[in-house]
Formats: C-alpha cells, sequence, structure tokens
C-alpha cells in the first residue's frame, strides 16, 4: 500500500465525524483495511472503538491502547522507539479544514507520557478527544 495514499486517508480517520459521509469510497475502503489491520494485530474488542465514538469513553484496556498505537505507527505519526507523538506529521496529513480545527489541540496535548508507547498512544488520544469531542473520531 502506498505510504502517501495511508497518510492522506489519516485526515479523515481520527477528527472528522462529521465529514464521514463524504468519504469517498476508495478512501472509505482504505480507512476500513487500516481499521481492519489494527484490529488483527491488537485483538481489540470492537465494541470499545464504538464505545471511544459513541460516548468519548476510552476504556483502560491494553489492546485498545495498542490499537491506537497501530494506527499511528501506521500513519508514521509515532515514533516506534519511544513513543513521541509527531504533532507536524500528524497535523500535516490533515486536511486544511481540519488543520485549522485540530492543529492546536495536536499541538497543546503534545505527548501524554504514560508507562509504556501504547498508553502514550491512548492518552494522546483522550487528549484530543477531551479538547474537541465534537470532532474526534476513532476508526
Amino acid at each position: 500500500m502506498c505510504r502517501c495514499f495511508v497518510l492522506a486517508a489519516f485526515g479523515f480517520i481520527l477528527y472528522v465525524s462529521k465529514y464521514a459521509s463524504g468519504m469517498s469510497d476508495e478512501m472509505k475502503e482504505l480507512v476500513q483495511m487500516l481499521h481492519d489491520t489494527c484490529v488483527e494485530e491488537t485483538g481489540v474488542d470492537e465494541s470499545l472503538i464504538a464505545k471511544v465514538n459513541a460516548e468519548k469513553v476510552f476504556a483502560d484496556d491494553e489492546k485498545l491502547k495498542c490499537y491506537i498505537k497501530c494506527l499511528l505507527s501506521q500513519m508514521a505519526c509515532i515514533d516506534d522507539d519511544d513513543g513521541t507523538i509527531d504533532e507536524e506529521a500528524t497535523i500535516a496529513i490533515l486536511p486544511e479544514d481540519i488543520q485549522e480545527i485540530m492543529g492546536p489541540v495536536i499541538r497543546k496535548c503534545g505527548t501524554v507520557v504514560g508507562a509504556n508507547i501504547c498508553e502514550n498512544a491512548w492518552l494522546t488520544h483522550k487528549c484530543y478527544s477531551e479538547m474537541k469531542p465534537d470532532v474526534y473520531m476513532l476508526i
């Protein structure tokens, strides 16, 4: 899969719940493939992902934490060695209208450090969700 095409999909993955209906079929397929890859890799219970989207509740579940880390790794937005979120890379791959909304959020949250890399991803996404719950979405 072309990395640039995957990166282009990222703009639709985490922050665009109100725009999701406007995705092309090709983009929806790509997002689904990324979701499926990370579900398979981590074994996360999909009901936990649904709960994040419906209620903005992030279960304290290692598989959910590693699922979010997997998504970030696939998008080249997290350092797999130390768990640092690349804020500018994350912002750069978002659509321009979402960059304006989420850029300040991503910069303010930075990397929320936890006990391990998966927890860093999870805590950072919790921060995004807390700051912009109306825009945040997890695939």
